[in-house]
Formats: structure tokens, C-alpha cells, sequence
């Protein structure tokens, strides 16, 4: 697990120092979404003493901002070339009010930049950082009250996740390697909030050509067992470029 490259000893220390090592007035806030029992999880942390917030941080001086929300990915789930989009700036002199620190750098307006990332959740292992003291998955209806505005930046990334479902494909980063096509619907279901017809999502989850029928089922259930799928690497990737037009 990758380890919050933060060089300071304490929070004071980052407070009065950290200008030195990050951009001022300039942040990354990550929506870290992942899917297990099907439901669809949000990753959050707890500041110290404080409450709830969404997993984000700072910009380094010799750092993009893509750069500073991958490595902030990293830290939070020890994973590597996952899907990140960049979806939205929030500016609002006032989404900082209440601010506790006061005087220093980070007590200053920041504007925040939201990445929204897809995640297999049984690869990841949150922990929490210097400034936080505990870091852990919550289901998206039932997500605690957050700090400042982090409220509307999950739903906002959420907003964005949904209407992206009818241009791009989704379900690599979320479902395990091998899956059935009631759990990829059932994953489409749970992001949109709606049921959807079984027969239509089939037939046009075929039709893209992303999906690779495996000879194995699926075992353990009372029922007939379905038959097993895995995406196509290569043409997944290429759907995520050029985009797809499909509708539910």
C-alpha cells in the first residue's frame, strides 16, 4: 500500500509549511466510487477531530493536475492505471465557510477540481493519513453529513457518471475479472437508480462488442447457472475513446 507522500511530521508542521511543497489556492477533491453487494460505495475519510470528507489533496509545484490526482488515487487505493475523468471545478467564494484554520496557506479560498474514479472494490485497501482517522467505503444513499460543498461534488461526479453510461462503456473498473450479465445489469441498475428491461440490456450489451463469452458458469446458485463474461481489453479501451451510442 502506497504511503501518503506528505513530508511532515505533524499537522502543525503541514499547516505552517506546506505552501512550500504544494500550489496554493489550488486543490483536488476525488469521488472514488466502487460496487460491492450491489450496491455502489463511495470512499471517504474522517479528518481528525473533524467530520466526513471526500478523498482529495494538494498540487505540487512541479506537478500537473492530473499528476496530483493520480498519485492521490494511489495513496487511497494503492492501485494504478484506473479509470480517472476530470468532470467539474467548483469555485464558490463560500463552499470553504467554516473554516477552522485560520491564517495559514490552507486556511486560505481554495478552488477544488473533482476527478471521479471507477475502482474494483475487492482490490482496494483504505487507510487513512496524517490528517485523518479513519478512511472507509460508505453506500451512496446513506453517505454522513461531508464537509464544505463535498456534498455536491459527489453528486455532482454521480450526475456525470449516469449520463456518461449512454456515450461510454462501464464495469471494467468495478466488477471482477470474470462476471454474469445479471451482475453487469444489476451494476447499470444501481448507477442509474432505475430498473431496466433484461432482454434489451442483453441484446445491447452484445451488440457493442465489448463482451467475451467464457465456456464456464457461474456456480453455487439454485437456479441454471449463467455462463461467464469478461470484457474485451482492446476494444474496451477504443469504446472509451471514441465513444458509444446506446440507450436505456
Amino acid at each position: 500500500m502506497a504511503k501518503r507522500e506528505l513530508p511532515f511530521q505533524s499537522r502543525q508542521e503541514f499547516h505552517e509549511e506546506g505552501h512550500r511543497v504544494f500550489l496554493p489556492h489550488l486543490s483536488v477533491d476525488c469521488v472514488i466510487f466502487g460496487f460491492h453487494n450491489d450496491a455502489l460505495k463511495v470512499l471517504l475519510l474522517k479528518w481528525k477531530q473533524g467530520p466526513w470528507c471526500l478523498p482529495g489533496g494538494f498540487i505540487k509545484h512541479r506537478e500537473s493536475i492530473d499528476q496530483s490526482a493520480n498519485r492521490i488515487l494511489k495513496e487511497r487505493t494503492g492501485l494504478d492505471s484506473i479509470f480517472l475523468e476530470q468532470f467539474y471545478a467548483f469555485g464558490d467564494p463560500a463552499r470553504e465557510k467554516g473554516k477552522r484554520v485560520k491564517g495559514a496557506w490552507i486556511g486560505k479560498r481554495f478552488i477544488t477540481i473533482g476527478y471521479y474514479a471507477l475502482v474494483e472494490y475487492s482490490q482496494v485497501f483504505p487507510q487513512p493519513d496524517l490528517l485523518s482517522s479513519e478512511c472507509r467505503w460508505w453506500d451512496v444513499d446513506e453517505v454522513p453529513e461531508l464537509i464544505y460543498d463535498h456534498k455536491e461534488i459527489m453528486n455532482k461526479a454521480l450526475y456525470t457518471l449516469r449520463l456518461s453510461l449512454n456515450d461510454h462503456p462501464v464495469g471494467y473498473n468495478l466488477l471482477p475479472e470474470k462476471f454474469t450479465m445479471p451482475q453487469l445489469q444489476k451494476l447499470y441498475e444501481t448507477i442509474l437508480g432505475e430498473p431496466l428491461d433484461r432482454r434489451n440490456f442483453q441484446k445491447q450489451m452484445l451488440s457493442l462488442n465489448l463482451l467475451i463469452r467464457l465456456k464456464e458458469r457461474k456456480t453455487g446458485g439454485a437456479h441454471k447457472a449463467p455462463f461467464l463474461y469478461k470484457f474485451d481489453k482492446k476494444r474496451y479501451s477504443s469504446a472509451l475513446q471514441t465513444g458509444l451510442r446506446i440507450s436505456f
